[in-house]
């Protein structure tokens, strides 16, 4: 038998990714499934299931030791209303939220992990895992973005660059060398959709991460579904910093960017 890791399993196609990988490496996976957010076709990719309630800490903890892990990893979205939602009377949850200081979803993650410390598990960097979707700097797309693009993306960049690093979000969508939206809680595609909304048409979306990013806590990532709202809110280019944002499906999204005449860059740090 492989090594057996955990996998706390939130919503979208990241915990799917995982446990393919996790299943390609000859290990086993434990699927804790956050109920109301995990796909419950998880259930048949891993060799242990059981939902959670996303504030049963306590449930999550003895899932774990019965299936024997000792590391355990995060995937997938959890909503942020959850965040803002009452523990009811689960202890565990409780103490972990008089510690958090803040309901953000970077503190509520930090204290979550130093509990699975103190309950004798490890949590896991994920990028073990998207290694290999991480880009290159440069165009990605074959349409190329037009002197307007690159003039809104020198604008942006050390604005998304800046409030990552004050965990506001790490979305900037911008427009003529103006700042249309900022992603809050609602995530990325909630963000851009917004943008198209404020704005119209033409506008620029940029995606990075902080200069000290913690991946276990949030690793920001685009895919094809990045791509839809793109199209949805008629941007015209996107662009991810370069060894840190993975990109799924990437292919498959490049061809729908191209075919709706969407530029797609990665840019270092």
């Amino acid at each position: 038998m492989g090594r057996r890791i955990g996998l706390i399993a939130g919503s979208g196609a990241i915990p799917r990714f995982v446990l393919d990988d996790v299943r390609a490496r000859g290990w086993n996976a434990a699927v804790a499934a956050v109920r109301g957010e995990a796909d419950p076709g998880l259930a048949g990719l891993s060799d242990a299931f059981e939902w959670i309630a996303p504030w049963d800490i306590s449930g999550l903890v003895r899932f774990f030791r019965r299936a024997r892990v000792g590391t355990v990893f995060m995937a997938g979205k959890i909503s942020p209303r959850t965040a803002l939602e009452s523990a009811g009377d689960e202890a565990a949850a409780l103490d972990l939220l008089s510690k958090a200081g803040d309901r953000t979803p970077g503190a509520l993650l930090r204290v979550l992990i130093d509990y699975l410390a103190g309950q004798g598990f490890e949590v896991g960097n994920p990028k073990v895992f998207f290694e290999r979707l991480l880009c290159p700097e440069g165009v990605l797309s074959r349409t190329e973005p037009s002197r307007a693009v690159l003039e809104d993306i020198g604008f942006g960049w050390p604005l998304v660059r800046r409030i990552a690093d004050e965990e506001i979000g790490q979305t900037l969508v911008v427009k003529d060398k103006a700042i249309v939206a900022v992603e809050g809680m609602e995530g990325t595609d909630r963000a851009v959709l917004r943008g198209g909304e404020i704005a119209g048409g033409g506008t620029v979306v940029l995606k990075a991460g902080r200069r000290h990013q913690d991946p276990r806590i949030d690793l920001p990532a685009v895919g094809i579904g990045t791509v839809r709202s793109l199209i949805e809110a008629r941007s015209v280019a996107l662009c991810i910093e370069a060894g840190t944002v993975p990109f799924f499906q990437k292919e498959e999204a490049l061809a729908l960017a191209d075919a709706n005449g969407i530029a797609i860059l990665a840019r270092t740090a």
